[in-house]
């Protein structure tokens, strides 16, 4: 037997029936028995040597190289496609009708190519037949293209070399191009509720056909249409719904069993895990690329869970703290996949704040310099009270967890700074769950948790059920109820706080003796402090025109039983009172008993824990 290295065997293969017999060979070789046998992967195939040394550069070398003068057999090794394009291949050299189609053209190219069915043997040759398939059939049309790409996966180096999957990429991209072009002009002759169905329709069908391809074809089609100009939005969408292909059932046996994530990973589980790193690598730079929110986080989730690189997850974390003020709440709720640790993953939520700041300060960077007239952007600060806002809800979410450590919770309150909250209504909320909820705490760590709430940034309603309150130290309802008793002498004399407003004011003049950073830094200190003042007097004028409102509408009612201006103050201030019942405008804490009676006077849920 003669290898495809010429390697010869005296031993000569029994007489067997040729594969090809129709009428055609029939009627040309019905005197000439098969002069040779043919193996490929453990197939024999009995046929003819003139036909196949006619048109093969690769079996005539061989014969001819043969050391004896009558070669029997040959066995071809690697053969691209199997036995089965093999057959193929004999077909064409016996001039056997088949039919090219997107499916097997690649294989018989490749096997053209393997057996050198070159033009130099006979014209139009198998590879010359199979190219012009290729470029008048296949990369004319943008779902062929992508059914011959998937084609490649299988078959040997081979096909590399002769270009196929670069031709494929390529026009992929140039027909989602053009696919691209097509819709935009006719978008333009569409009003706006068709162009966005047919808008839809266009970019549907052939993202659907790119969630075929594995992942390192689909990163290849995805960079070659980012390089020809394809939308990003349409690069985004393709890149979703391969996630949501490829990515389906991925992280319930983990939380049902959270020891499953220590295991070693699952070959299915490494697959996953490049394809999270790869649709991240392939996410758009350009900023005003709209990527739902929804979708990065379920995509770090993902990477979460099946131990993605470190690069992977930071880069979904910058982008996703680079929106973290439009983030829902639900989103962050992230379940922790570490045993014996919080219920919550609260160190991912800790990384999108420093990011999410880091952002902040180098806007107001920006905003703020020597050349500058204003007192840097107002966008920042909105955002930051939104976040604020955010966080306080999170850490009220999270605060029943039992698990949750001290150090956690209190690093998330302390990383953000003091003017992110106009109002520390939330923080206050979330304290006392905390409290409720861990109830071993000490007395030394009850107020360093409570430290962190600012009693003169607290409501009424939020006064009022502290001063109640016996989970908070006895220091702490000492300032609450110095803080009302302040609140109340302004509020009779009709200060509006203009003093401490003043006096801050004051405290942050820079100084001549101070040098430029640090007149530069006292004065963003001023401009914080002006905001977050102007915001507090925004809500303290809230409050009195409500206060003003309930003494009118008092005044008028009572007015005919003799009700004094005092009656009618003190009436209208208890209706602000949500958390205020009849015991709770003593000035002391009241007991167990007078709590329980609390709940049936109507204490607002928004504040207590129940």
């Amino acid at each position: 037997m003669v290898s495809e290295n010429s390697s010869l065997s005296s031993k000569r293969s029994p007489a067997t029936t040729p594969k090809f017999c129709n009428s055609f060979t029939t009627r040309i070789f019905a005197d000439v028995a098969g002069d040779i046998t043919i193996v490929v992967d453990g197939e024999s195939f009995l046929l003819h040597k003139f036909p196949l040394m006619t048109l093969s550069g690769k079996i005539r070398k061989m014969v001819a190289d043969a050391k004896v003068s009558t070669v029997s057999s040959l066995e071809l090794l690697n053969f691209p496609g199997g036995h089965q394009t093999f057959e193929l291949a004999m077909k064409f050299c016996y001039g056997m009708n088949f039919e090219i189609t997107t499916f097997n053209v690649t294989r018989l190219r490749c096997a053209a190519e393997y057996l050198e069915m070159t033009e130099e043997y006979k014209d139009q040759n198998l590879i010359s037949r199979t190219e012009s398939y290729l470029k008048d059939i296949v990369f004319q049309d943008l779902q062929k293209s992508v059914e011959v790409l998937s084609t490649c996966e299988m078959l040997p180096p081979l096909v590399e070399q002769i270009e196929i999957p670069r031709r494929c990429v390529e026009s992929i991209a140039m027909n989602a191009c053009k696919e691209q072009l097509a819709s935009g002009l006719s978008r333009l002759e569409c009003d706006g509720e068709s162009r966005e169905l047919k808008e839809d329709c266009v970019i549907a069908w052939w993202v659907e056909d790119l969630s075929v391809l594995r992942i390192d074809f689909f990163q290849r089609v995805i960079c070659a249409m980012g390089r020809m100009g394809v939308r990003s939005e349409s690069i985004m969408a393709s890149l979703m719904h391969y996630a949501q292909s490829s990515l389906k059932g991925i992280g319930k046996s983990q939380f049902l069993n959270p020891s499953r994530a220590n295991s070693s990973p699952t070959t299915m589980e490494l697959d996953q895990r490049t394809i999270v790193e790869t649709l991240v690598s392939l996410m758009p730079a350009d900023k005003n690329s709209s990527i739902p929110l929804t979708f990065m986080f379920g995509m770090l989730k993902m990477a979460i869970i099946l131990g993605a690189a470190i690069p992977c997850r930071l880069e979904l974390e910058r982008r996703i703290s680079l929106r973290l003020e439009t983030v829902l709440l639900d989103d962050l709720l992230i379940p922790s996949l570490q045993s014996g640790d919080s219920l919550f993953d609260v160190d991912t939520v800790h990384r999108l704040l420093e990011n999410f700041l880091q952002r902040i300060e180098e806007e107001e960077a920006d905003d703020y310099g020597y050349d500058s007239d204003g007192f840097g952007s107002t966008s920042s600060h909105g955002s930051l009270l939104k976040v604020g806002q955010l966080i306080d809800a999170y850490l009220a979410e999270i605060a029943t967890d039992p698990y949750l450590s001290m150090q956690k919770f209190v690093g998330l309150i302390e990383i953000l700074p003091e003017y992110a909250r106009v109002i520390d209504d939330g923080l206050y909320r979330a304290v006392d769950i905390y409290l409720k909820a861990h109830p071993a705490l000490t007395e030394q760590e009850c107020k360093k948790i409570c430290k962190f709430i600012d009693c003169q940034k607290l409501s009424q309603e939020a006064c009022n059920h502290a001063a109640q309150n016996d989970r908070l130290p006895l220091q702490m309802v000492v300032q609450v109820l110095y803080c009302e008793q302040l609140r109340l002498k302004n509020a009779v004399s009709g200060s509006s706080g203009d003093g401490l407003l003043s006096q801050r004011i004051s405290s942050g003049i820079p100084s001549a003796a101070m040098s430029p950073r640090d007149n530069y830094a006292s004065l963003r200190r001023e401009n914080r402090e002006l905001k977050l003042e102007i915001s507090r007097m925004r809500v303290r004028l809230s409050e009195l025109e409500k206060e003003q409102m309930f003494m009118k509408h008092g005044m008028i009612d009572k007015a005919g039983n003799g009700r004094t201006f005092l009656t009618s103050l003190s009436k209208g201030i208890g209706r602000i009172g949500i958390f205020s019942s009849q015991g709770g405008r003593k000035c002391q804490k009241s007991s167990r008993k007078s709590r329980a009676s609390e709940g049936k006077t109507g204490r607002s849920r928004k504040y207590s824990v129940s």
